[in-house]
């Protein structure tokens, strides 16, 4: 069993969200799904039977979305971070998680989603390029993607075999 399972808090969507991302991960399933008891309904003030938690796992990650009221909201503090072998790959979760979210506030490949989850699409070549042993690489390779929304792969190799 995974030890550490990251918790999101929702007022009441932890379900829809929860559809949302298995639409966009390949590997994905629901686990379990509890509903408020007589006395968690009392505390939480949501109604009997509805839905409190709902686990699940994306590409062997698990998670746990809870509904749990407006009190507390997601922030991009906290972050999912997504590391992609091309192009396509990138385009695809972008393409999908940005649908109704908010990628203006966000850089280097960071966007917020509909619910307010915070993800990062990130090429794995970005790592190795960053921690070249030529300084002078890395950072043409930084000044390349701090511009960037959406991470461009080419652009990023363009900039790292700049003579």
């Amino acid at each position: 069993m995974q030890k550490i399972v990251p918790c999101l808090w929702f007022d009441d969507k932890a379900e829809e969200a929860v559809n949302f991302y298995l639409s966009i991960f390949k590997e994905g399933k629901i686990l379990n799904i509890d509903r408020y008891g007589a006395e968690g309904a009392q505390v939480s003030g949501k109604p009997e039977g509805s839905i409190s938690t709902v686990e699940f796992e994306l590409n062997g990650q698990r998670f746990l979305c809870l509904n749990g009221g407006p009190m507390f909201k997601l922030t991009p503090a906290i972050s999912f971070a997504i590391y992609c072998k091309t192009q396509e790959e990138v385009d695809h979760y972008w393409e999908k998680l940005i649908e109704g979210g908010d990628e203006k506030a966000q850089q280097c490949g960071w966007l917020q989603d509909k619910y307010g989850v915070t993800w990062q699409v990130v090429p794995e070549i970005l790592d190795e390029m960053l921690r070249d042993k030529d300084p002078k690489k890395a950072e043409r390779v930084m000044h390349a993607m701090l511009p960037m929304i959406k991470i461009d792969i080419e652009a990023l190799k363009k900039a790292y075999e700049e003579a």
